[in-house]
This record gives structure tokens, C-alpha cells and sequence, in this order.
């Protein structure tokens, strides 16, 4: 039956006998299984070996597509429980996804959908059967990713207050390239939102014509207009998620240029700004990212608190402009600019000039700053007032559920290590957005996880750079359907909790999982490579409380891009994998001491399907690398 099926769809093409690689890899699409174009290349040459001619006959078409598609892997999986060794009888097939997929859905049904979606064969699906072309479009897809289904769509209580949730948050959003000398660009805005960013990191300050711009100050990045980025929010915000999108404006502005800016993104954002709270005046709570769906927030400064902000709106006030005064302690120690460089006063500055002529080392110093700020942009912060951190102990005396804060990584670093229960106990109770250093002025990223083990909801990372890094925020936020909001775990969210991460107690809830890393299909070849050959390893990988760190590094299959084999298990104990982060990453060994990268897969932890899973890879920027994949089964309890 496969035989004549396959021969019904090819026989057209090798009408005048036979075809060129060109056609080959028409005629393979037409299967509807990714191929690699290097790997079809290089097995369409194996073919024509010796021949004079660059054409191939319809037994060789037949042999590449085996070659490359009927994996021997797949085969011994089918054969196990295809019982005439042909095809799967649905009962079969049933009982492969409840025995090895540990699917606990009605599998009767699943069976008929995988049946229908992925067989070929007519003939064969008329039957209610499922032959091995069908079974290696089953494993090869979506549906049998390593990625819970359920948890690609959102399934968390969307329900309690923001501060409840890791959001999705970038920094310095405009700029595409480095901190100095690169480019600022709208496409920074389009291309985080439309990977779920729910953070927005805006740089305000005064332009020519009374028209705000966006730029990294005292720098030499090139500039945008402020317009231009709301624009682009309001075209671009809820396209790949409907929940609340935070604006954080770092506002350097005048306060004239400040009336403008809050102009713009009223007339602009329309009914998507929230420029009054949802219910009452009164704020003992923040609301939820449900009640906050299709809005988006601002988050600066403010004068007083909401209820004297609605007030004023209310009575029309005549007074234009207010000011915010803040003691800041500055150390000489403190190797972080602080991003929240404020909107000085004329005097203000002169005095700030001769603060910075040499003095004695001094451990502490206190400063005043005065920060104009127009009424009309106070007053469109509602729910996100950015307030200047002093201590754990001033925030838990003082501070309002609706302010928040911002900590420069190398003081969060210091808190983490020295004061994590405080930390976590703040993070239960206020946004928490976390920065990189100044120093970071090739737009580095920091390990984002260390943040997300105290609870700190804003991890603001640069999103133009690949690494590591953003590899952890993409495969973190791939949870919950990707909508940029994601539930922290319950011990992060009680504001009595006693967790830190360095001593897990008893917030332990050990998990052992098995990875059995099976064989890699049609991975990237090696760069040094002139065919489609790689020496391929996979390092898996945990990222979690340091207690679950870990790392795990397969043998090297030597020459074998297309279809390398390993049969490798690895254990791993987790004490904490509500946190813990799993990543698979496949590498080149380039010599004994050098690895080139070839492409990973991150995901959480628990959001890994039990059985026989394909896991996807990506490329070091991130995109999907299409027919590139690793074959391995999880177990876990």
C-alpha cells in the first residue's frame, strides 16, 4: 500500500524519466515533511556518485526520500506495537499513547484526530489505521513536541494582582545593537511585542521643534521620535498577547516637552491608555492582568498618590506642573549608572556639578533631587509609579501596592546573596523591575535567572542580543500560551513565605527526571564543513535555584549531521522545579577544546510532555530551525 501511494504521488514528475536536484526538492515538499536543503543536497550527490549525468531515476528519488525520512528509530518504535508490522490498528495506537506519550486524555480520540490529521495514505485512514509514513508525520509534528499542549495556550488564573506574575519585560528597548555608538530603531518596539515583551523600556528627552525623542542620552545612538514608538505600540501591542503593556518611560524631558508626550499618548493610544483606575479611587490592590487585558500602562514618576491625581483631573486644575523630591543615598562604590537619571532643576544641576569634584572617600552621601513633572503625564500613571528603592524595611513601612521599584543588577545581586528573604518578601508586594549595568555597553544580558528565584517580576533584559540569556526568557515565557505573563509559584507570591533560594527547606519538592537522548535528525552541518556533516553533542542543561544548577554532556557522534545516534540517559534530582528551567543545546565539536553552537530548544521544566518527544531547535538568534530536531524520552515523578 505505502508503494503504490508513493508511486501515485511522484510518477507525474518522472514523466520524461528523470529529475534534477532541483525537482527532487520540489517533489519532497510535496511529501509535507521539513527538509534540510543541505542534507538533500548531499544525499542527492551519494546518489549520482561517478555518473556523468546530475539526474536522478525514480528508485533513486525513492532511496534519498528512505534515506532520509524513514529513521530507523521511528521504526523500531512502530514495530513494537504494530502488530502485522504494516500498520497501527487504532487500538494499537491507543495504547502507544497511553503506555509510552502517558497522555491521560480521552486517547481514543486523540487516536482518530492523529489518524485523520497525519495519515496519507487514503486508504489506509479509511481503515481508522495508521502506517508507518503516518506514525513518522505523528512523531515529526507539533503535536508530539516536548511542549505540553496544554500549556501552549494560556491556562494559568490570569486573576490575581500583577505583582503575582513574572512579566516578560526588555531594556532599553530602541536600541538594535549596542549602548553607544548603535542604532535606535522602531523595529526594537515591533519586534518585542511581537515576541510577547509586555515591558517597554522608553529613553525621553527634550527634541528640536518641541518634539520629544527617544534616544540612549549622552550617547552617540542615533534617534527616534517618541510619536513614532507609540505609534508602533498602538499598531503592534495586542497582536501576540491581550494583556496589560507597561510602558516604562525613563523621562529626562522638560516638563513642556513632558505636556507633549502625555498628548501624544493619549490621542494616539486612544482607549487603550488607562488613565483612571477600574474601580473606586481608593488602591489597597493591584488589579489583574484579566482586568487589564487590551490596555496599556505608564510607568514614571508621579505627584502624590492616584486618588489627589484624580482629583485634579476632576477640578481641572491650573497648575501645569508639580515636583517630586527624592533623597537618594549614592555610595562611592556603586559601579551601576542609575538609569532613572532625573529631570534636574537649573539649580539643582550646578549644585550636582560640584558634588562631583574630589572629596575624601566618603561611605555614604545623601542627595536631593528635584524632578518637574508635568500634571498631565502624572496623572496618566495609575498603577505603575516608579519610586525611588531605599530599603527593604523603608518599602515595607512606607511604600503604596501601586509603586514599584527599580534595582540595578549588581545591588539585586548583593540583596540575593545577603537578604534573599527580604527580597522575596518585598517582590510578594511591589513590581520589582531589575536592570543591567552601565557597564554593559555591548548590551551583555546578566543570567535572568538568579531575579526570577526571588520573585522579581521585571528582569528587564536586552532582546538584541542572543545568548544564553534570552534563550532562558524566551523558553520561560513560552509558557502559558507566550502571553508574557506567567504565574509565579505560590511561595513567591505569599507575603509570609520564608523561601530563599540558596536554603530551599521545606519549599523542597524534589522531582526526578530521566532524559533519554535518543538520535538528532537533519541538524545544522558544521560550518567548517564543505557537505552536511557535523561531530554533533548535546549538553543538557538546568537552570533553577543553585541547588538544581546542572549540566550534562552526551558523547560526540562523529561526521553525522543527518541522523546521529547517542542512546543516552541522564538523570537529574530538582529540588524546586516550579522554577527550574530545562535546556537542550547542540553543539560542533570543533576541536578537543572548542564547541560551535548549532542550535538549542529551552523550555520550563514543568512544561515537558512524558514519552517519546521530538524537541524543536532553534538558531542562536532564535528563529526555528524548521527539520532540524533531537528525538528523546522524559520520564519524570
Amino acid at each position: 500500500i505505502s508503494y503504490t501511494w508513493f508511486l501515485s504521488i511522484i510518477q507525474n514528475e518522472f514523466r520524461g524519466g528523470k529529475i534534477d536536484l532541483d525537482s527532487t526538492m520540489r517533489l519532497l515538499e510535496k511529501m509535507q515533511i521539513p527538509f534540510d536543503f543541505v542534507h538533500v543536497k548531499h544525499v542527492f550527490k551519494k546518489t549520482i556518485d561517478k555518473r556523468k549525468e546530475h539526474t536522478i531515476n525514480m528508485e533513486d528519488f525513492r532511496a534519498i526520500y528512505r534515506t532520509i525520512v524513514h529513521r530507523a528509530e521511528l521504526l523500531e518504535l512502530f514495530r513494537a506495537y504494530a502488530t502485522n508490522t504494516k500498520t497501527l490498528a487504532s487500538t494499537e495506537l491507543i495504547e502507544f499513547l497511553r503506555r509510552e506519550q502517558h497522555e491521560s486524555d480521552d486517547c481514543k480520540e486523540m487516536a482518530l484526530e492523529i489518524i485523520l490529521k497525519y495519515e496519507p495514505i487514503e486508504e489506509v485512514r479509511r481503515r481508522r489505521e495508521l502506517s508507518f509514513e503516518g506514525f513518522i508525520r505523528y512523531m515529526n509534528s507539533a503535536d508530539s513536541s516536548i511542549f505540553k499542549i496544554c500549556q501552549r495556550s494560556i491556562y494559568q488564573n490570569m486573576n490575581h494582582p500583577l505583582c503575582d506574575y513574572f512579566i516578560s519585560s526588555s531594556h532599553n528597548t530602541y536600541l538594535i545593537s549596542d549602548q553607544i555608538i548603535g542604532p535606535s530603531d522602531l523595529w526594537g518596539y515591533t519586534s518585542a511585542l511581537l515576541k510577547g515583551c509586555r515591558c517597554l523600556e522608553i529613553d525621553c528627552w527634550d527634541g528640536s521643534h518641541n518634539e520629544p525623542i527617544v534616544y540612549h542620552g549622552h550617547t552617540l545612538t542615533s534617534k527616534i521620535l517618541f510619536r513614532s514608538v507609540i505609534q508602533v505600540v498602538e499598531k503592534y501591542a495586542f497582536v501576540a498577547s491581550d494583556y496589560p503593556v507597561i510602558l516604562s518611560l525613563e523621562n529626562h524631558c522638560s516638563p513642556k516637552q513632558q505636556k507633549v508626550m502625555a498628548e501624544y499618548l493619549t490621542s494616539i493610544l486612544g482607549d487603550k491608555l488607562l488613565t483612571s483606575t477600574i474601580c473606586g479611587t481608593e488602591v489597597n490592590q493591584l488589579p489583574s492582568p484579566e482586568e487589564l487585558k487590551f490596555k496599556v500602562l505608564i510607568k514614571n514618576k508621579k505627584i502624590g498618590t492616584i486618588e489627589e491625581g484624580m482629583l485634579r483631573r476632576d477640578t481641572d486644575s491650573l497648575c501645569e506642573t508639580g515636583e517630586a523630591s527624592e533623597t537618594e543615598q549614592t555610595s562611592d562604590d556603586d559601579d551601576e549608572n542609575d538609569e532613572r537619571a532625573p529631570l534636574y532643576s537649573k539649580a539643582g544641576s550646578s549644585k550636582r556639578k560640584s558634588q562631583h569634584k574630589p572629596t575624601t572617600p566618603a561611605r555614604k552621601k545623601a542627595k536631593i533631587k528635584r524632578l518637574k513633572i508635568a500634571l498631565a503625564l502624572s496623572d496618566l500613571v495609575i498603577y505603575t509609579k516608579s519610586e525611588k528603592f531605599v530599603s527593604f524595611e523603608h518599602s515595607l513601612a512606607h511604600q503604596k501596592c501601586y509603586e514599584n521599584n527599580s534595582i540595578g543588577e549588581v545591588k539585586a545581586r548583593k540583596f540575593v546573596k545577603h537578604s534573599a528573604t527580604e527580597f522575596v518578601s518585598h517582590t510578594s508586594r511591589f513590581i520589582t523591575r531589575i536592570y543591567p549595568k552601565g557597564t554593559r555597553t555591548t548590551s551583555s544580558n546578566y543570567n535572568p535567572q538568579e531575579f526570577w528565584n526571588v520573585g522579581c517580576q521585571m528582569v528587564a533584559l536586552n532582546f538584541q542580543t542572543p545568548g544564553i540569556q534570552m534563550e532562558l526568557q524566551n523558553g520561560k515565557f513560552l509558557d502559558n500560551g507566550g502571553c508574557g505573563y506567567v504565574l509565579k509559584p505560590e511561595f513567591l507570591r505569599n507575603r509570609n513565605s520564608l523561601f530563599t533560594p540558596q536554603n530551599v527547606g521545606r519549599y523542597s519538592n524534589p522531582m526526578t527526571l530521566s532524559i533519554r537522548l535518543i538520535s538528532g535528525h537533519q541538524l545544522p552541518p558544521s560550518n567548517l564543513s564543505k557537505t552536511n556533516k557535523a561531530d554533533p553533542l548535546v549538553q543538557i542543561e538546568i537552570y533553577g535555584v543553585p541547588e538544581d544548577q546542572a549540566k550534562r554532556k552526551s558523547s560526540v557522534v562523529k561526521s553525522n549531521a543527518l541522523s546521529p545516534r547517542w542512546d543516552e540517559t541522564f538523570s537529574f534530582t530538582v529540588q524546586v522545579p516550579e522554577l527550574a528551567l530545562v535546556r537542550f543545546c547542540v553543539e560542533d565539536e570543533v576541536s578537543l577544546v572548542a564547541n560551535e553552537f548549532l542550535g538549542q530548544y529551552t523550555l520550563p521544566l514543568l512544561s515537558m510532555s512524558k514519552g517519546y518527544r521530538s524537541v524543536p531547535l532553534l538558531s542562536k538568534d532564535g528563529d526555528n530551525l524548521e527539520s532540524a530536531s533531537l528525538f528523546v524520552h522524559v520520564w519524570y515523578y
